[in-house]
């Protein structure tokens, strides 16, 4: 099912450095630095329902409208602060900038798929920002590969532009479609677009056989809309335009007035998300539900979709997502105790999990995480020790996997539009191998590969991938994917990146990043810790990791710090850190934990003040989370999240240098958290080391919208860590 975004917005990063020419960087380029800023603090006390109070100075920083002249000043102060202490990079940004623009192909395009008798894909022009969504009929000689080709050279004749991203963000300092879907007679675009980051969406109406835009509109949505059959119905999920939750499903007839739009549905419980999408026979749409313990699904005929009924009703700790095909729905739950989950059938009327019946069974060292239906089999992801596998599950039984050769991968299903055949396809990458699209036939073993990212001036042999496992203060095993340049020796003297995020059971699998290579050039490590609050090893690695367990995230990743310097992987003074959303939450938690052991501190859009935000049901996504924090409004949780929120527990000690990133229109994490905590850290902070954070003005929590700017951004941030690691820019 499709949901609305949690706070968890995966800011897997692939961090980076290049070639600087002859260049070399040390901090002591910052010896004459100005004044940091000074906030003004006004005296606030956040009061809980069980009397706990806790003194914010900077609580005045929050704005709800974005508006404030004293926060905007501030937010400003810190932005030409950061001018200041970063023009002696500039250079070394721009570098960063062109050699990262340099590896991408620009001119590049998505891997085709074929639906309802069209093939549609997404490709880029050179030095242009925005995709362009189009498509091409079905005929003799036109596949995946011929269009693939096609486009290499340029020949777009043949092609119906759907959206031109380019013109469509053209004037707008930030532009993204979120959504789109086509009726399913082929002739009229829906979707949805976000004009300042905050993923507050608008739908809009195209007709694809004229071009004509249609003048209606419906704002104040996520972007999630399907069509029904009748080519002029649409289903939409509306927002709650203070706390974005999605709360409404809605439809809306083509040419009636948005007022007289239907409710279809209406979420009571703040606690929930809520997606809606067709099955994949496209028999049904559905609308699904679902907090952190707790799913249900509704459902009803595409052909006359009036009234929905629920295929079983929610029960706290049973989470459940469905998909119909041929005669009977598929089933993921982890109904009946089935902690990581198993596959279940039910009839296409089912309304109950009495009718549901075991068709995968559980297995406590096997995840289940996401599955496809075909006419011939069932293709199933899964993790097991940490890694995932694609396993084919045959109608007669049988099951094979497909096969990964390296000892760290990130493997999974691609987009598989149509059920009635015997290809599979799957996505492969690792930290040296390029995001690849394979198909593989299920009957008879052949395997093609439909696309590979192109890496200009890359070379994979040049680079080695390794899984290691170290061990926590608890005795937990944690595993570590690494990537090196060969020839690497573990002596202990080597820089080292480590990334983590560990929360929402958001597993992060080791991909190939381009922004990684010169990193490794330059003789440095890089290194992701999968901590427990993912689910990397199963339900209970997430379990272990969240509300009570959240401190356990924090530790592993320090005692993965301390067990890659042990091993050689790093010289004790060179370890950076990264992270960003409930990552920067980590990277604030460590900070506060073991600030000695970190040189630099990376951490964007960071979840740090997480009592005052888990207090106030009013912010975006807060009551969708009590599930996985805590809700602070019970002493227990309260008093156990006040021991590791970043903002509370900073004091008088030095910290580590810091480059702190938000967007002034975040919705997930606002940006006052990151703007109180970089205050109140000016205060208490007793080091040498610089702090600077940096307000995007026009973005929201993904950053810049376009696939350029953002490495824009990326490259100033980079270029302070290399400065303050003293890294010799020299290529080894």
């Amino acid at each position: 099912m499709k949901t609305s975004f949690p706070r968890a917005a995966l800011f897997l990063a692939a961090p980076f450095l290049t070639s600087l020419s002859l260049m070399s960087v040390s901090p002591a380029a910052h010896a004459t630095a100005p004044a940091p800023p000074d906030a003004e603090q006004r005296p606030h006390t956040v009061t809980a329902p069980h009397g706990a109070t806790r003194e914010d100075v900077y609580y005045w920083l929050r704005d709800d409208k974005r508006e404030d002249p004293a926060m905007l000043a501030y937010l400003n102060a810190e932005n030409a602060y950061a001018d200041a202490m970063l023009a002696s990079l500039k250079p070394v940004e721009n570098t960063l900038y062109d050699e990262i623009v340099g590896r991408i192909q620009q001119d590049d395009s998505s891997v085709p798929y074929r639906d309802r008798g069209f093939w549609y894909y997404s490709r880029f022009e050179t030095g242009k920002d925005y995709p362009v969504h189009a498509r091409r009929a079905d005929g003799a000689g036109v596949d995946a590969l011929s269009i693939q080709t096609a486009n290499a050279k340029a020949d777009f004749s043949g092609e119906q532009v759907m959206l031109d991203v380019n013109q469509l963000a053209d004037g707008k300092d930030y532009y993204a479609v979120g959504d789109w879907d086509v009726t399913r007679d082929n002739r009229i675009l829906a979707y949805a677009d976000d004009t300042n980051g905050r993923r507050q969406y608008t739908i809009r109406f195209k007709n694809l056989e004229t071009g004509e835009l249609y003048p209606e509109s419906i704002p104040g949505v996520s972007a999630n809309l399907v069509w029904a059959d009748d080519n002029r119905t649409l289903f939409y999920v509306e927002n709650d335009p203070e706390t974005l939750l999605t709360v409404r499903v809605k439809k809306h007839v083509l040419g009636t007035p948005v007022a007289d739009d239907v409710l279809v549905y209406e979420e009571k419980d703040d606690s929930f998300y809520m997606g809606i999408d067709r099955t994949r026979d496209d028999r049904y749409i559905v609308i699904g539900v679902g907090s952190t313990v707790s799913s249900e699904t509704r459902y009803a005929p595409a052909d006359n979709p009036e009234t929905f009924a629920v295929l079983a009703p929610r029960a706290r700790d049973v989470e459940y997502d469905a998909d119909h095909y041929g005669d009977r729905w598929v089933i993921r739950t982890n109904a009946d105790k089935a902690t990581n989950f198993k596959l279940v059938t039910a009839p296409s009327d089912a309304t109950s999990r009495r009718q549901w019946t075991d068709f995968v069974p559980h297995r406590d060292d096997v995840y289940i995480e996401s599955y496809e239906l075909f006419d011939g089999f069932t293709a199933i992801e899964e993790r097991a020790e940490a890694l995932t596998r694609v396993r084919v599950l045959k109608r007669d039984g049988s099951d094979e996997f497909v096969q990964a050769d390296e000892p760290a991968y990130a493997m999974g299903l691609a987009v598989n539009s149509e059920p009635d055949t015997d290809w599979l396809r799957y996505g492969y990458t690792s930290l040296t191998t390029p995001a690849t699209t394979f198909e593989v036939n299920t009957r008879t073993g052949e395997r093609r590969q439909l696309k590979q990212q192109v890496v200009i001036g890359y070379e994979p042999s040049n680079y080695v991938t390794e899984r290691v496992w170290t061990t926590a203060r608890d005795g937990k095993r944690i595993p570590v994917s690494l990537v090196y340049r060969k020839g690497f020796e573990k002596n202990g003297t080597a820089a080292l990146l480590q990334y983590g995020y560990g929360s929402y059971g958001a597993s992060m699998d080791p991909g190939f990043s381009v922004t990684n290579v010169s990193l490794l050039d330059r003789g440095m490590v890089y290194a992701i810790a999968h901590i427990r609050g993912g689910e990397e090893m199963g339900r209970a690695w997430y379990d272990d990791g969240k509300l009570l367990n959240k401190i356990n995230t924090f530790t592993d990743f320090i005692d993965v710090t301390d067990d890659l310097v042990k091993q050689g992987y790093a010289a004790p003074d060179r370890v950076a850190a990264y992270g960003g959303s409930a990552g920067g939450l980590l990277m604030g938690a460590i900070s506060n934990m073991a600030p000695e052991k970190y040189r630099v501190i990376l951490s964007q859009v960071p979840f740090v003040d997480v009592v005052t935000t888990m207090l106030d049901p009013s912010i975006p996504l807060t009551t969708n989370e009590y599930d996985e924090w805590g809700n602070p409004e019970e002493k227990r949780y309260y008093d156990y999240i006040v021991k590791y929120s970043p903002y509370d527990n900073l004091d008088a000690k030095a910290y580590p240098a810091m480059f702190v990133g938000t967007g002034l229109w975040d919705s997930q994490v606002q940006y006052w958290e990151p703007a109180k905590y970089v205050a109140k850290l000016r205060d208490l902070n007793t080091g040498a080391h610089p702090v600077v954070f940096r307000t995007n003005m026009e973005a929201g929590h993904g950053g810049k919208s376009g696939r350029f700017r953002r490495y824009r951004e990326s490259a100033e941030m980079y270029a302070f860590m290399l400065d303050q690691l003293g890294l010799d820019a020299a290529t080894r």
